[in-house]
């Protein structure tokens, strides 16, 4: 089985038939010098630094068979799917030059074109912040015997750390690529990798985009 060099001298073993490699939200968006970080004043160059070694990673996932997963976060046009609280607090839905914010179907959400899914790879649209919420995955990792996780994506303390708390409570064995998430906020992203390995990894393991592809290729 494959082999994972994880941080503090620990390694991640895992069966390229149980494990599923989540790309959580690389989105115009997010991504985009004028989606919607970009425009609540966010400095998304920490998220497009990412976007080579996310690649990388990705290329190998599909060379080993592996299962993808996108994961977008958006919300119906008519704003039915967002709480109360996300409605008050934030601009989702508000007009941009990649369309409405956040909103599923324009421009802005959608996964950045570098990443873009391939045919056979599984899109997920999610109301929230966890991969898990209200969007079915779950269950279509329990059909497909999922077991392992593997993953990288925007942002680190956000829906990349709530998807991993979320996986972590349901029983997934779970690695996070720590040079294939950004926040953007640096301080933010390293307090959100160390909170995963603190405590005899009580979040799972952290790797580096190279061990990763290593693993794969074996």
């Amino acid at each position: 089985m494959p082999k994972v060099s994880c941080n503090l001298d620990r390694e991640f073993t895992f069966e390229t038939g149980t494990t599923a490699v989540l790309a959580i939200d690389m989105q115009r968006d997010f991504l985009d010098d004028v989606g919607y970080c970009a425009a609540a004043g966010g400095d998304v160059s920490a998220g497009q630094a990412i976007i080579p070694a996310f690649a990388g990673v990705l290329a190998a996932a599909r060379q080993a068979g592996m299962r993808i997963i996108h994961t977008r976060e958006g919300y119906l046009p008519d704003g039915s799917d967002m709480n109360a609280l996300k409605r008050e607090r934030n601009s989702t839905g508000t007009p941009g030059p990649l369309g409405r914010f956040l909103i599923c179907g324009e421009p802005g959400q959608d996964t950045i074109p570098e990443l873009y899914p391939e045919p056979g790879e599984t899109a997920i649209d999610k109301p929230g912040f966890s991969a898990f919420y209200r969007t079915g995955l779950d269950d279509l990792l329990v059909e497909a015997g999922i077991t392992h996780l593997i993953l990288m994506g925007v942002t680190t303390q956000c829906c990349v750390h709530s998807t991993l708390r979320s996986a972590v409570d349901r029983g997934f064995w779970c690695l996070t690529v720590e040079d294939c998430c950004a926040a953007l906020d640096p301080v933010l992203h390293n307090g959100a990798m160390s909170l995963i390995y603190g405590e005899n990894h009580l979040f799972g393991w952290v790797c580096r985009s190279g061990a990763m592809i290593d693993a794969m290729g074996s």
